[in-house]
């Protein structure tokens, strides 16, 4: 299909609360899907979501085997989640670093939820509910975020722990922006 423009922080456009999906399995959403799809694997990333291509509906998408960006993360897997809904599963809240395509070049430490029950619906509006936890649950959160308007760096608490990927993390690649 096709690898789409990934809008970047300052774009008014990721600022904005997401639509509902409601209609599923259409041509134009088969090809929505495969384009996120071929523009996360071409920029290596974990998740996207749609508003981060300037589509304007609660559509995300995640997973990979293995990502160059976080090489010590447990596999996720592919997974398209419309209309999302998230329920922390306990109150626990970890710190964790987070990079993100709208925020290349960038990285910074996250609190979020360790585990979390996310409901939706997949492509084809059938029911999809999972228990998380850990980096599965991190990338949710930081997906849903984008539904709602939110880029990662709103959530950090700390600024001693945000800076430059290449500063602060440089034994991962350097061509891998985020």
């Amino acid at each position: 299909m096709t690898v789409r423009e990934i809008l970047r922080m300052g774009d008014p456009r990721l600022l904005r609360v997401a639509e509902p999906v409601t209609e599923f399995d259409t041509p134009a959403m088969r090809e929505l899907i495969a384009d996120m799809f071929d523009t996360m694997h071409a920029a290596s990333g974990a998740g996207l979501a749609a508003p981060q291509i300037g589509v304007n509906l609660q559509l995300v998408i995640f997973g990979f085997r293995q990502n160059a960006r976080y090489p010590d993360a447990p596999q996720v897997p592919e997974t398209v989640l419309i209309n999302p809904v998230l329920t922390p599963l306990a109150n626990e809240m970890e710190e964790g670093f987070e990079g993100c395509l709208s925020v290349p070049g960038l990285r910074g430490s996250v609190p979020r939820f360790t585990s979390l029950r996310y409901e939706g619906v997949d492509q084809f509006n059938q029911p999809i509910r999972r228990d998380v936890d850990g980096f599965h649950a991190r990338v949710v959160q930081h997906e849903v975020d984008h539904l709602l308007g939110v880029l990662y760096p709103m959530r950090i608490t700390d600024f001693s722990k945000f800076g430059y990927t290449e500063v602060m993390f440089p034994d991962l690649d350097p061509n891998d922006d985020d």
